[in-house]
């Protein structure tokens, strides 16, 4: 069996660790800074490896990373270029979950010449979501417009956001006030979170979406020429834009992040009953006639082994295991930076994590 380490053992890296760990085929170590959550995981699994540490505490780093086969991050995005320096020193294979458009190109940077692969981005979104947008279109010519849309959202909201804590609330609030990457008339360009608003209607409910950030991962730079209009969206229920619209920009915490996540942490419940709503359109030529060819996916938490789990936590955990697999098992380039973009939708939906999703 292969060593795997795992590094963060909060809702994504639980999940991530229940599946490895289960399935046989690989040895984990999992890693945190708070001694309860890797307790809980090593009491649960046996065979998991705990190391208890600060991120970003090197020695501790290079002892995790002795003999692995790869690490995935699941770690806050911030932790992630130092994780991705010390897996380049290891010669480990790298794997994240981050939306940060600059951590992304700190591990692009650090791939250069290296032996291993890099393959940031690989949960929901960024990740599924590319590999299915690069599916829809790569039988296609003349694609104007290619539109990817995803939201975790609470199955029961019962308050004025409607909306839940599903996953980092500090990645939440990175994603709704960085700058957003799209194409616009062929031309890459930065266009500000939060805009854009448009409904939507997907098995017969009704929502809204707006622009984020980073969920395109590399998207972007890669269909530049190829697609004219390509955009990301985050998915919410009517009425959510409009209130964080209030929070962000009247009451002015987009220069409070740290405040507008305290605020967050204490007054948003979070939940474990949530639903994934995915949604990707592309619009070209297919087959000589202009063809507007779409994906829509609803994924729900799920009882999994006697326990309940939410659905961004196994959509999270599935795609960077289902990446973990491709790439051991010589499916995805085994070094340098590896694009989400790159990898094959039915190598993906046919692996055993990725299943999943389908």
């Amino acid at each position: 069996m292969q060593n795997i380490a795992i590094i963060g053992a909060g809702k994504i890296g639980r999940m991530a660790t229940h599946m490895l760990a289960t399935c046989g085929d690989y040895k984990v170590r999992v890693a945190d800074n708070i001694p309860a959550s890797v307790e809980h995981l090593t009491k649960l699994y046996p065979t998991v490896e705990g190391h208890v540490f600060d991120f970003h505490d090197v020695a501790a780093l290079d002892r995790l990373l002795k003999g692995c086969a790869a690490v995935i991050s699941c770690a806050p995005f911030h932790c992630n270029p130092l994780i991705a320096e010390r897996a380049r020193a290891a010669r480990v294979h790298y794997l994240d979950l981050t939306e940060d458009v600059a951590v992304t190109k700190r591990v692009l940077e650090l791939s250069h010449g290296s032996d291993t692969a890099f393959v940031p981005q690989c949960g929901l979104a960024p990740g599924f979501i590319t590999i299915v947008a690069t599916h829809l279109v790569r039988p296609m010519t003349d694609v104007t417009d290619l539109r990817l849309r995803v939201g975790a959202l609470p199955r029961y909201p019962d308050n004025q956001l409607k909306y839940n804590l599903t996953w980092s609330t500090e990645g939440l609030i990175n994603e709704y006030c960085n700058p957003c990457e799209s194409l616009v008339d062929g031309r890459l360009v930065s266009v500000p979170a939060m805009e854009h608003l448009e409904r939507l209607t997907i098995d017969g409910v009704e929502y809204e979406a707006f622009n984020t950030s980073g969920g395109l991962g590399t998207l972007a730079d890669t269909l530049k020429g190829r697609v004219r209009n390509l955009n990301y969206k985050t998915i919410r229920y009517p009425g959510h834009n409009r209130l964080m619209r209030f929070l962000l920009d009247d009451l002015r915490m987009r220069d409070h992040r740290d405040e507008l996540g305290r605020i967050f942490e204490r007054a948003l419940p979070t939940t474990y009953q949530d639903q994934i709503v995915i949604f990707v359109s592309a619009t070209g030529t297919y087959r000589g006639r202009l063809t507007e060819r779409t994906y829509a996916k609803t994924v729900f938490h799920r009882i999994i082994d006697q326990e309940n789990w939410s659905g961004i936590q196994i959509t999270t955990a599935a795609g960077v295991c289902a990446v973990l697999d491709l790439l051991l098992t010589g499916k995805i380039q085994a070094k340098g930076f590896v694009r989400m973009e790159q990898i094959n939708y039915e190598d993906f939906i046919t692996n055993r994590f990725g299943q999943y999703y389908a």
